[in-house]
């Protein structure tokens, strides 16, 4: 593991949480799923490239699924 995949998962696990307090707070359902999501994802991916993709991915999915 090398330190870029750890800053990676970092910033997206505290992307993770602010969305989950979202997510919990204002009954956002997704927000909630991409808040555990960003938070359990770098515990299985081994790519630099393919965790920032993900990360954002998960990161504009609440904008997309506005209820």
């Amino acid at each position: 593991m090398n330190v870029t995949l750890l800053f990676i998962g970092l910033i997206f696990g505290s992307l993770g949480m602010g969305y989950i307090a979202y997510g919990r707070k204002q009954g956002h359902l997704p927000a909630l799923l991409a808040g555990v999501g960003l938070c359990a994802f770098p515990y299985f991916v081994n790519s630099v490239w393919i965790s920032i993709v993900i990360g954002l991915v998960l990161t504009l999915l609440p904008f997309v699924l506005r209820s």
